[in-house]
């Protein structure tokens, strides 16, 4: 036996670090280079349903949600006298508003191509119950979210991007929830992501659940001056076996200790009355179905 194989041979037995892994681990670097320019990573790809909004879905929904408006609207009535701040008599006093909360009776701003309804984000939120017990039930949950929409904090240069959220208790519920203590978890997607994730959700998910009829509208009876009506965000959630259904979570299922629910919330520009219905009107154009009871 040569003398090279018995070293070779005594350094894996013994496990000690042969002299050119320790000379690169000496003299290596503490930390990676910083450039001297910011780097955003932008998308690689033409998004189709983004390229679908904006050659076609746009201008239908403008066309669906168009009001005519003959002339100018008429300026606000004030119906309470402000007090004057400099007055130091009245300048910490309290001024309560007259004929309650004027939300569900604003009108929508005047339509126009540059306030066209638009998906901002879509918001994914998640709760765990087996959390308030132990937070590390969490990193399940944790972990399917980040295979199920790709984001993570501050990725790609992003300095906006928040990635995975945890949602923390505000206030005691029950004495089973108490402030401070992690109850779910939170993502919002915009941009190319966003895209990407509804196109996954409306091709792959929606289509394979068996007892989804679609997102149940309120009925035709139902106040449209709701706080929900006048809010131009669209709700639904879907059941622990719809997780299985993403082809990010199907493609390991293993990998995860049970099945997670989730609500998402597509979040619009839409505001003032019907402001619900118009993001209803553009959700639908993504090949959301809806179905009134």
């Amino acid at each position: 036996m040569s003398v090279a194989a018995s070293s070779t041979r005594s350094v894996v037995r013994f496990g000690r670090t042969p002299k050119i892994t320790r000379h690169l681990r000496k003299n290596r670097m503490t930390q990676l280079p910083i450039p001297h320019v910011n780097i955003l990573m932008r998308e690689f790809a033409p998004c189709r349903l983004e390229d679908h909004y904006y050659s076609t879905l746009q201008d239908n929904a403008m066309y669906m949600t168009y009001v005519h408006e003959s002339g100018p609207r008429p300026p606000p009535r004030s119906v309470r006298l402000t007090y004057d701040p400099t007055d130091p008599y009245t300048k910490n006093r309290y001024n309560p508003p007259v004929g309650g909360s004027q939300l569900g009776k604003k009108p929508p701003p005047p339509s126009s191509p540059e306030n066209a309804i638009r998906l901002e984000k879509i918001s994914i939120h998640s709760m765990l119950k087996d959390a308030i017990s132990s937070r590390s039930n969490l990193l399940g949950l944790i972990m399917a979210m980040r295979a199920l929409t790709g984001e993570s904090y501050k990725a790609g240069g992003r300095h906006a991007v928040d990635g995975i959220q945890i949602v923390r208790g505000k206030k005691s519920v029950g004495g089973w929830i108490r402030p401070g203590i992690p109850v779910g978890v939170k993502v919002d997607l915009k941009g190319p992501a966003m895209y990407d994730f509804l196109g996954t959700l409306v091709e792959f998910v929606l289509p394979r659940l068996r007892d989804f009829p679609g997102v149940i509208m309120p009925p035709s009876s139902s106040s449209v001056n709701s706080p929900s009506s006048v809010s131009g965000v669209v709700s639904f959630g879907l059941p622990p076996s719809a997780m299985g259904f993403f082809p990010q979570i199907e493609v390991n299922l293993d990998a995860y200790p049970k099945p997670y629910g989730m609500h998402i919330h597509f979040v619009t520009n839409a505001t003032g009355l019907g402001a619900q219905n118009r993001a209803r009107a553009l959700v639908s154009g993504f090949q959301i179905p809806f179905v009134r009871k």
